[in-house]
């Protein structure tokens, strides 16, 4: 027995003198500057459950938006954080892409007109100006929501207002935004001294999707690692939803520049559109999507699912 535990004691002192496994590394490029749309990813990050997986992981902002998943592809990089129905758009591109998870599970899109305005329905926008950032999905949600209300493009007069939506409709330089966030530009409204009326895409005809999406180039969508980051983003998405104010409070210490009303109001506003499993996919709404951007000619096909989704 004395032999045994010394034995034991031996290989322990072997074990704790083996140097600590390096934890694998991903990079993560996120779709646009640090916001309330990435708190899952920054919590997981912050708790350190990202480390529980064995990961090290890099969450980088990018310098152009359009960029992440096309570097993705090019295995420039590991995940892009992006849109489901721009992942449509790249796969008829021709980019090697698959959705492997989900950050926000709802559009956030809205058309976006002034509460205290004259348009209260969709059909009111005849002869009105209506404001835009990004052509192509936007025209289509737009020629969409108008066909709700009897109207066509020819019935209003897009104005690219580049991405001042909220300032551009409270100035007046258009009665209408298509594009807004209901989380983000519809606070800032209230906040210009603008409040806002919207109309959710989603209720005008649009295909419910996901509005946040986790991208891998094809050939790395079953990589182990992207389980073992499913996993500990979970944990980040729990943690939020069950922590709200202690998650605001880590996730603008390090960011303080976030630190102000409005990003206090989004995190609000983003919590209850949070992918609770971001793991789940949904192969009914992928084909919806695929669908609508085929009729919108947007695309030149609608793929399999399993052409834009591998989820682990």
């Amino acid at each position: 027995m004395k032999r045994l535990n010394i034995a034991t004691a031996a290989a322990l002192s072997l074990l704790l003198a083996l140097p600590a496994a390096a934890a694998d590394k991903m990079t993560v490029l996120l779709d646009w500057a640090v916001n309330p749309d990435h708190a899952a990813l920054f919590a997981a990050q912050a708790n350190g459950y990202f480390a529980d997986e064995g990961l090290e992981v890099e969450l980088i902002a990018p310098s152009d938006p359009n960029d992440p998943p096309k570097l993705v592809a090019a295995g420039k990089a590991d995940l892009a954080v992006t849109y489901q129905p721009q992942l449509v758009l790249l796969v008829d591109q021709g980019l090697p892409l698959r959705q492997i998870g989900t950050l926000v599970d709802t559009p956030l899109n809205c058309l976006a007109v002034l509460a205290d305005g004259p348009v209260k329905s969709i059909a009111d926008l005849k002869g009105r100006k209506v404001g835009y950032s990004v052509a192509g999905f936007e025209d289509a949600l737009l020629k969409t929501m108008l066909a709700d209300g009897g109207l066509t493009l020819d019935d209003v007069e897009l104005i690219n207002v580049n991405f001042a939506l909220a300032t551009a409709l409270a100035a007046g330089q258009v009665d209408a935004v298509i594009g807004a966030y209901r989380n983000f530009e519809i606070p800032e409204m209230r906040l210009l001294g603008k409040p806002a009326r919207i109309f959710a895409v989603e209720d005008h005809g649009v295909p419910t999707y996901d509005e946040l999406i986790l991208a891998a180039a094809a050939d790395k969508a079953r990589d182990p690692r992207v389980r073992r980051f499913i996993t500990a983003l979970e944990r980040g998405t729990t943690y939020v939803l069950n922590h709200p104010d202690e998650a605001f409070a880590r996730f603008v210490a390090d960011h303080p520049e976030l630190d102000d009303e409005l990003n206090r109001e989004a995190w609000t506003l983003t919590l209850p559109r949070l992918a609770a499993s971001p793991g789940a996919f949904d192969p009914l709404r992928m084909e919806r999507a695929a669908a609508f951007l085929l009729k919108a000619g947007l695309i030149s096909e609608a793929k399999p699912v399993s052409d834009y989704a591998s989820m682990p």
